[in-house]
């Protein structure tokens, strides 16, 4: 019975072994001419489950031509390879190309650890990269080593360990944000943060790790784990033939992530797209998106499902940016050539980030190369840009340095002679510093400085300016374990004056300044387990509105509205949970507490009667630093998502959100006269809830994405105005807003290829976005109390972007953009009243503007790719607008001889050729 038995365990492993073999020895026809590598694995990959890893640079020269039919995979390459010293290893379903060292890809029968003093030539180096505490952690470059991590023992323990570390750029040294680290047979992920930190849990032994990268090469290490320890791993810049060309970072991200309304755009890709003078603008492609509209052209700001252009918390490196445009938004704030990431938070919003409704625009500047000096420049019809980086310390320290600066007087010239003396200019500087103290501690320093001045047809001048400053500090307790401190101080200034009449000459200023402080921990608790917390606080100082006579002849009566000042802090959780292979939970709570400081003087209105002047019964004065009026509320995120199967997954969401500081404006974007206004006693804080569900989808080898999204979003407390309401220099405000709710719901698709020659997306949206007086104190009622659309709802827009590659020179973009005009209100009659003529308007944006249609085109001409060339270049020529077709950006109504005329306002009614020379050195 005994031997009986064990026959049959024999029997039943025989079994086994023949159908592993035979499941390996899959035989395949073939026909190259004159192949490249990419197309023989392109080939390969097609036809069977294998996976090639290989370094394009090293078979650049490689071309095979064969023809062979019903062949296994060994004879294909041995055939391909004859004559030559490229070689190949298999495992299991991974195949690996080397050139003149053969991968190794079992350990030596007998050895219970690897031995690094008995390697010959051919056979898989082995790199001794025990984790110590006074020892520099070292970069792994290459994919023909096996990395010994950890404290090495004669037989490796069971159990798991913890593999931490960096991904940087082999070239510059630069963070690879957002990369992917992958373990195929555990089926353990990781991915790293804005600093290209990871830290993932693996069991001990031998893996092999997948490694991916947005714009990066695919790539792999072998690793034997003995123990917690950490890698450094360095990726080399994706390098395609023609039909591999790829945008993508990680594969299956679009469905595998638990991330629902949240995108992440490469600057490369931005950098393809047409705009209005040729310059790469970050907020142009961000309305390309789905969910995302503006109020027209040359707008500054942008809507994001269903909500106000205040209602976007915009950073640049942790900065808070107050007017993300310059040129009368024409050009965006940010340097393409500075910009390493763009991440758009729709949904979603991480726990780390509060203080508006509707939006995150997470944009990250990159740190500089810590290798060597290089720099970038670039000329167009309107503006220079100028970008220089490189180490003060090699692999330690780094800057990075770029200005932009713009000669526009020669266009506004061309102006009819109205506007002939019209002046506009602009500049912004960046400066990054990034210091590696040692392995644990790491410190980043980022400035940023813009000015904006302009004068239309006028003597009135406008100018605005941001100015910002962060410091970072990155600390690493261990490799579970790490913290991020940053202060910073952020100021928004913007002016109006007028001198032509010496008598009358002001000036007119507002001052948004702030200072933060945040606290944020990682903790990676297991794989199952990642916590973050932390502390913010922001003090804010504003003020609403000085108003000064201008030169010594001026009898301008000075005015000056009370400076406000307020401190918004938050304690924040978040846990993601991998609650199993198909099922990861995202939840967390913001604690939210405003504190509305003095000194301040505050009017008490009579109860359950409108804010106007006779209801006030008294004011209260309160000295400096008193706590005048608190606001405390949880901010509650929620989102998981679903795997239906690999390719597809469901994911859900929801999301609490308050925010405190209110924007006041009586045009449809932000502009140079906004007045920005702090919640207080009399004035309550927005708040919103938003619900949303999305299916994701992906096709085609994940080469093709799809998604489709639907919201539903609830408003409070958002201020609307009263008809005739006074805005500037208006010491009681609160007498001239209205509460109201609103609400929001729309759904939205999106198409994307991320290979091949052709690329690009196509997005469509549906919005909708409403409002209702909820103030039962303002004294009046807007259309009667019943809901009323918003002026920034647009219920369709439609977005398609496409680029083509003809050869790795010449390439070109197209992009069309199709919306519904923005609501408006009509005069729709006119009367005569107590002898005097008065017009009579329709109910509020019942009305709506023509719809908007544009299409733009580009051509961009690279120079030769020559690896050792000092410098290379490249030009964009092309048209904007190319129809030419003269979109309503508004309309306004003059009247003439006793006769009422509506006008239309159109900013780029005729097509724009632009021309931009760029290069790098």
């Amino acid at each position: 019975m005994r031997k009986i038995y064990l026959a049959s365990i024999c029997f039943l492993v025989f079994l086994q072994a023949l159908s592993a073999q035979q499941r390996n020895t899959k035989v395949f026809s073939v026909n190259f001419q004159q192949a490249t590598i990419a197309q023989v694995v392109n080939e390969l990959e097609s036809k069977s489950t294998y996976h090639f890893y290989y370094d394009p640079m090293q078979f650049d020269s490689l071309r095979v031509t064969l023809q062979l039919a019903d062949k296994p995979l060994e004879n294909i390459l041995d055939q391909a390879f004859k004559n030559t010293n490229f070689v190949y290893a298999v495992n299991q379903q991974q195949v690996f190309l080397t050139r003149g060292r053969q991968i190794k890809n079992e350990l030596a029968m007998g050895y219970s650890r690897v031995q690094t003093n008995t390697q010959s030539p051919q056979t898989e180096p082995v790199a001794d990269y025990t984790a110590e505490a006074d020892k520099k952690v070292p970069d792994a470059t290459t994919e023909n080593k096996l990395y010994e991590i950890g404290i090495k023992t004669n037989n490796i323990k069971p159990g798991k360990s913890i593999l931490s570390g960096y991904i940087r750029d082999i070239k510059s040294g630069e963070a690879v944000t957002g990369a992917s680290i992958y373990v195929a047979n555990t089926k353990t992920g990781a991915a790293t943060d804005q600093f290209g930190y990871f830290s993932i849990t693996l069991p001990r032994g031998r893996q092999t790790l997948l490694v991916r990268g947005l714009g990066m090469r695919d790539s792999r290490r072998q690793i034997i784990l003995y123990s917690d320890g950490k890698l450094n791993i360095e990726m080399q810049e994706q390098i395609n033939s023609l039909k591999e060309v790829k945008i993508s970072a990680d594969k299956v991200a679009n469905v595998r992530s638990t991330d629902l309304g949240v995108t992440r755009l490469d600057i490369k890709n931005i950098k393809q797209i047409p705009t209005a003078f040729g310059e790469a603008d970050v907020l142009k492609v961000v309305l390309t998106l789905p969910g995302v509209t503006s109020v027209g052209e040359a707008t500054t700001g942008f809507n994001v499902r269903g909500g106000a252009a205040d209602q976007n918390l915009i950073l640049l490196d942790g900065n808070t940016i107050y007017n993300p445009a310059h040129f009368f938004g024409f050009f965006a704030a940010f340097n393409p050539d500075i910009v390493k990431d763009i991440e758009l938070y729709k949904s979603s919003i991480p726990e780390k980030f509060g203080g508006r409704l509707s939006s995150v625009l997470d944009i990250t500047n990159r740190e500089g190369n810590k290798k060597k000096f290089t720099g970038s420049a670039g000329i167009g019809l309107l503006t220079s840009r100028l970008n220089v980086e490189g180490p003060l310390i090699k692999d330690k320290t780094s800057f990075i340095f770029g200005g932009r600066t713009t000669y526009s007087d020669w266009l506004l010239k061309l102006l009819p002679e109205s506007y002939k003396h019209s002046q506009a200019s602009f500049y912004d500087f960046n400066l990054g510093i990034s210091h590696q103290i040692n392995e644990k501690n790491n410190l980043y320093l980022s400035g940023y400085l813009s000015q904006d001045k302009f004068k239309l047809n006028s003597d009135t001048a406008y100018s605005y300016s941001n100015r910002n400053i962060n410091l970072k500090w990155k600390h690493n307790f261990n490799n579970k374990l790490y913290s991020l401190i940053s202060a910073g101080i952020d100021r928004y200034q913007y002016d109006v004056s007028s001198s032509a009449n010496p008598v009358n000459a002001y000036d007119l200023g507002f001052k948004v300044n702030q200072s933060n402080f945040k606290t944020d921990f990682t903790y990676y608790l297991s794989n199952k387990h990642t916590l973050n917390f932390g502390l913010s606080s922001i003090l804010y100082k504003i003020n609403p509105g000085t108003f000064e006579p201008n030169g010594p002849k001026s009898l301008i009566l000075p005015d000056a509205v009370p400076a406000e000042k307020a401190l918004e802090s938050a304690l924040y959780l978040g846990d993601k949970y991998d609650v199993s292979d198909n099922l990861t939970i995202s939840a967390g709570v913001r604690f939210n507490i405003y504190n509305y400081l003095g000194p301040q003087t505050v009017n008490n209105y009579a109860p359950e009667l409108p804010r106007e002047p006779a209801n006030i019964l008294d004011s209260t004065k309160y000295g400096s630093g008193s706590f005048i009026k608190t606001y405390m509320a949880p901010d509650i995120r929620v989102s998981a998502r679903y795997l239906l199967s690999d390719n597809l997954s469901i994911k859900a969401g929801y999301n609490t959100l308050h925010q405190y500081i209110h924007l006041l404006s009586n045009s449809t974007s932000i502009s140079p006269t906004d007045i920005y206004k702090l919640s207080d006693p009399n004035i309550k804080p927005e708040h919103g809830d938003q619900v949303s569900l999305g299916l994701f989808k992906n096709a085609s080898a994940n080469t093709i994405e799809m998604s489709v999204e639907v919201y539903y979003k609830r408003l409070r407390n958002y201020l609307d105005y009263k008809s005739g309401a006074v805005l500037l220099l208006n010491h009681h405000i609160e007498q001239d807003v209205i509460n109201t709710e609103g609400k929001a719901y729309g759904a939205e698709f999106l198409l994307k290829k991320t290979a091949g020659k052709l690329n690009g997306w196509v997005s469509y949206t549906y919005s909708r976005t409403f409002l209702r007086q909820d103030d039962p104190y303002a004294g009046e009622f807007i259309n009667s109390g019943k809901y009323y659309s918003a002026n920034y709802d647009k219920p369709h827009s439609v977005n398609f972007n496409g680029n083509y590659r003809f050869t790795h020179r010449y390439s070109v973009s197209f992009d069309v953009s199709y919306s519904t005009g923005r609501p408006i209100t009509l005069p729709i009659a006119k009367y005569e009243y107590a002898g005097s003529e008065r017009v009579f308007y329709s109910d509020r944006n019942v009305y709506r503007i023509p719809d908007y249609f544009r299409s733009d085109f580009s051509i961009i001409i690279e120079g030769n790719h020559k690896v050792h060339q000092l410098t290379h270049n490249s030009w964009t020529i092309g048209v904007y607008n190319i129809t030419g077709r003269q979109n309503a950006y508004s309309t306004f109504f003059t009247e003439q001889s006793g006769v009422i005329s509506g006008y239309k306002l159109s900013i780029f009614a005729a097509p724009i050729p632009f021309i931009n020379y760029n290069i790098r050195f």
